[in-house]
C-alpha cells in the first residue's frame, strides 16, 4: 500500500481548511456581537458607514468559513479566503496608522499591531494550500 503524495494529504485530512474555516466563523461572529473594536480600523476615507463595513466583512468571514468546512465547496472557499485576506489588509494597515497617532495605545500594542500585517502572507499562503490540495469537484 503506498501512502499519498505530501501535497494531496490535504484530501483525506481537511484538519487545515476545518481550523482555517473555525477561525473565520469566529471571527465573523465577533464582527456582530462585538462590532466596535471592527469599525475603529475601518479607514475614514471609505464612503458611508463604518459599521456597515465591519457588518458585510462579518459576513463575508462568516460565508467563506462555512465554505471551508463543506467539502464540496472547499476549494471555491480557499480562492475566496485568500480574496478576503488580501480585502482586510487595508483596514489591517488603517489600524497601524491609527494606533500610532493614538496616545492611549501602548507600544506593546503598536509593535503588536505592526506584527499582524505580515501574519496576512501565511494565512494567504496556507488558503493556497488548501486550493491546492482539494479536488475540484
Amino acid at each position: 500500500m503506498t501512502t499519498p503524495l505530501p501535497e494531496l494529504q490535504q484530501i483525506a485530512n481537511p484538519k487545515r481548511a476545518h481550523l482555517m474555516g473555525a477561525g473565520l466563523l469566529g471571527m465573523g461572529v465577533l464582527h456582530f456581537v462585538a462590532p466596535k473594536p471592527f469599525d475603529t480600523i475601518i479607514p475614514e476615507e471609505l464612503p458611508g458607514s463604518a459599521r456597515v463595513y465591519t457588518y458585510a466583512s462579518g459576513v463575508a468571514e462568516l460565508g467563506v468559513g462555512a465554505l471551508l468546512l463543506a467539502p464540496k465547496t472547499r476549494r471555491v472557499g480557499a480562492l475566496a479566503a485568500v480574496a478576503l485576506f488580501i480585502g482586510v489588509l487595508p483596514g489591517n494597515v488603517n489600524m497601524v496608522r491609527l494606533w500610532f497617532k493614538d496616545p492611549d495605545k501602548t507600544l506593546a500594542m503598536r509593535l503588536g499591531a505592526i506584527a499582524r500585517l505580515p501574519l496576512q502572507i501565511p494565512m494567504i499562503t496556507e488558503a493556497l494550500k488548501i486550493y491546492r490540495s482539494t479536488r475540484p469537484r
